[in-house]
C-alpha cells in the first residue's frame, strides 16, 4: 500500500490522505484550511483523474470535507449517514458549496470492502456528531487513522472502550495532535459535564437573559446547554437553523425543536432567508413551540438563547437585553482573529462581558499517550497538528512524514 499526504502534516485543518493499492485509489478526508477560501482552487490536493474509487470523510467539520466541491461530483463520498444529513441541512443557510455527496455510510464496526481496500469505521468522541476513525486494510497491510477525537466528551465511552479493545499489528497509525499547541502536556481538558455545572451554575446567578454562543453542529455543547437549562428552569430559545441541525442528526435523544422548555424563535434575517428560498414547509415542521418577539421580550430575562450574530437586531428590538450576559463556547483562536469582531463591539455598546466556558473537541496529551500506547502502531505519523514536533518527545515509534510525498507501506 502506497500513502501519500497532501496536507495536514504540519498544520491543523485541510486534511486530505491518498491512499493506493493494487492499482486503486481512495482518499480520506479533503478539508478546507482553516484560514482558506473555499472558492480558492488552488488549495485542492492534487488528486487527478475521475479513476478515485472514493473519498471518506470521517466527521462534518469543513475543515475534513470543505473542497469537496471542486470536484466532478463522480466521485462517490463515503461518510456516517447523520454526517451527511448535516452537512446537508447547514449547506442552504451557511452558503457551502456541496457535491451531491453519494456514497455509502460508514456504521461503527461495519466494514466496507472499496476496490482493494477494507474499511472498518470506529466511532468516536468528538466535538462533531458522527465521528470516527478508520482502519484501513489493504495488501497485507493495516493503516488506522484517528480522525479528530477526544476523551472527555459526552461519548468518552468510546474512547474507553478503543483503548481496551485496539485494532492490533497496526504498521501504521496517523494521529491527530491538535491539543500539542493548546494545552501542556500533563494538562487536561474539562469535561462536558464539568461545563454543565458551571454553566448551570452562572444561570442560576445571572439575572437576565443568557446568550450563549456556539455552534449549533456541536451536538454535545448543545446537549450540555440543554441540560444546564433543564437543571435551573430556563428556557431555551433556538433559531431555525439549529432547529434543522438538531433534526438531522435523526436521533430523538438529542434535544429537538418541539421538547418541553425549546422555543423555536424566526430571526428577520432569516426570516428573509425563508421567503428568499421558499423554505416553508421547513418552518413548519420545527413551528410547535414558535415564539415571536413580543414572547421573546417577555420570557426574555430568564430565558438561554443560543447566540448566532445575525440575532442582534432581534434582540435589541426585542428590549430584552437588561442584565444580560454572553457566553463564549467556541475556539478562543476565532476571537483572537477578529471573526467575531463586530459582535464584540456590538456587546462592548451595551456593557455586556464576553465570559468563556468552553473545552475542546480534541484530546489533550494525556490522552493521546494513553491512545498510541494501547494501539502500538510500528510507525506513527504526525498529522493535523501545528506542534508536529513535540510527537518524538510523546510518543514511541514516530516517523515523519512531508506533504505531497509517496511513501510505501
Amino acid at each position: 500500500m502506497k500513502v501519500r499526504i497532501h496536507r495536514g502534516t504540519k498544520e491543523i485543518g485541510g486534511t486530505c490522505i491518498e491512499l493506493a493499492a493494487g492499482g486503486d485509489r481512495i482518499a480520506l478526508d479533503f478539508g478546507l484550511p482553516l484560514d482558506g477560501d473555499a472558492a480558492d482552487s488552488r488549495l485542492v490536493p492534487e488528486i487527478a483523474g475521475d479513476d478515485l474509487l472514493a473519498i471518506v470523510i470521517t466527521h462534518p467539520h469543513i475543515d475534513h470535507y470543505g473542497l469537496l466541491h471542486h470536484l466532478s461530483g463522480k466521485t462517490p463520498v463515503v461518510m456516517g449517514g447523520a454526517a451527511r444529513r448535516i452537512v446537508q441541512a447547514a449547506a442552504p443557510f451557511t452558503g457551502q458549496p456541496l457535491p451531491p455527496l453519494d456514497g455509502p455510510e460508514l456504521e461503527h464496526g461495519k466494514p466496507i470492502d472499496i476496490g482493494a481496500f477494507r474499511i472498518t469505521p470506529y466511532l468516536v468522541d468528538h466535538s462533531a456528531y458522527d465521528a470516527y476513525s478508520l482502519l484501513i486494510e489493504a495488501e497485507g497491510k493495516r493503516l488506522f487513522y484517528s480522525g479528530d477525537f477526544r476523551a472527555h466528551g459526552r461519548k468518552a465511552k468510546l474512547f474507553e472502550q478503543l483503548v481496551a479493545n485496539p485494532p492490533r499489528n497496526l504498521d501504521v497509525l496517523f494521529m491527530e495532535g491538535s491539543s500539542l499547541s493548546r494545552l501542556d502536556d500533563d494538562s487536561i481538558f474539562p469535561s462536558e459535564s464539568d461545563l454543565e455545572t458551571e454553566i448551570a451554575a452562572h444561570f442560576k446567578v445571572c439575572q437576565g437573559m443568557t446568550m450563549f454562543h456556539t455552534s449549533a453542529q456541536n451536538i454535545d455543547r448543545v446537549v450540555t446547554l440543554y441540560r444546564a437549562c433543564k437543571r435551573t428552569g430556563r428556557p431555551l430559545v433556538i433559531d431555525l437553523y439549529t432547529a434543522a441541525i438538531l433534526a438531522a442528526t435523526g436521533n430523538r435523544n438529542i434535544p429537538q425543536s418541539d421538547w418541553p422548555g425549546i422555543h423555536l424563535y424566526l430571526p428577520k434575517l432569516q426570516a428573509k432567508q425563508v421567503k428568499k428560498n421558499e423554505w416553508f414547509p421547513l418552518l413548519k415542521q420545527h413551528s410547535t413551540n414558535r415564539i415571536y418577539q413580543e414572547q421573546l421580550r417577555e420570557i426574555g430575562p430568564r430565558a438561554v438563547i443560543l447566540f448566532r450574530p445575525l440575532m442582534r437586531f432581534d434582540l435589541d428590538g426585542a428590549g430584552c437585553l437588561d442584565k444580560a450576559s454572553f457566553i463564549y463556547s467556541q475556539w478562543a483562536g476565532y476571537l483572537e482573529r477578529g471573526t467575531y469582531a463586530s459582535t464584540e463591539e456590538w456587546l462592548r455598546e451595551r456593557g455586556i462581558e464576553i465570559r468563556q466556558i468552553h473545552t475542546s473537541g480534541h484530546a489533550s496529551p494525556k490522552d493521546l499517550k494513553r491512545f498510541a500506547a494501547a494501539l502500538a502502531p510500528r510507525a506513527l505519523v504526525p498529522i493535523h497538528s501545528f506542534a508536529t514536533e513535540k510527537y518524538d518527545s510523546l510518543f514511541d515509534n514516530v516517523v515523519y512524514r512531508r506533504d505531497g510525498e509517496w511513501w510505501e507501506v
